[in-house]
């Protein structure tokens, strides 16, 4: 199975909460409710995507994070390569900052790219708008099981 790390995972979750309102400054504390993340969680996210140039950060008692450019213009695969670096599906493709043992011997190296070629391709046709709209459509209609969460304790997510 092929699997994002949970902060890449999140700083999608917390960047598309930052796109359901782009003209609004968000603090780590507020978006970590929002995600169901900790505030620690949230704030070292947050850091790591400013640091990348996906975020400004306002210092100060009414500060906190902006997206830096609008959310059409900021992919899914901008944020996971923030997070995670260059995204590679194994570790013999051209872009992984991994050393492959038998690249030199592998007879499907080439397979493995068109497939990571690929899924780069489909994570950077996925934008902030795309990703906030679901949030939106689940405003209106929060899935049962998140009316509970709600009235109970934070779940860990998965």
């Amino acid at each position: 199975m092929i699997r994002l790390t949970k902060l890449a995972d999140y700083g999608v979750v917390l960047m598309s909460h930052m796109a359901a309102e782009p003209d609004h400054l968000h603090t780590a504390a507020g978006l970590a409710r929002e995600a169901w993340v900790s505030t620690a969680t949230a704030a070292k996210i947050l850091k790591v995507l400013a640091r990348d140039g996906l975020l400004d950060s306002h210092r100060g008692a009414n500060g906190g994070y902006a997206l830096a450019r609008e959310a059409s213009r900021i992919t899914v695969a901008d944020i996971i390569s923030a997070m995670e670096g260059p995204i590679a599906v194994t570790e013999c493709v051209d872009d992984s900052p991994v050393e492959c043992s038998v690249q030199s011997v592998c007879q499907v190296r080439g397979g493995w790219q068109k497939i990571n070629d690929a899924v780069r391709r489909a994570l950077e046709e996925i934008t902030l708008v795309d990703m906030a709209e679901t949030i939106h459509s689940n405003e209106a209609n929060p899935p049962e099981n998140l009316i509970h969460i709600r009235r109970g304790a934070q779940p860990d997510r998965a």
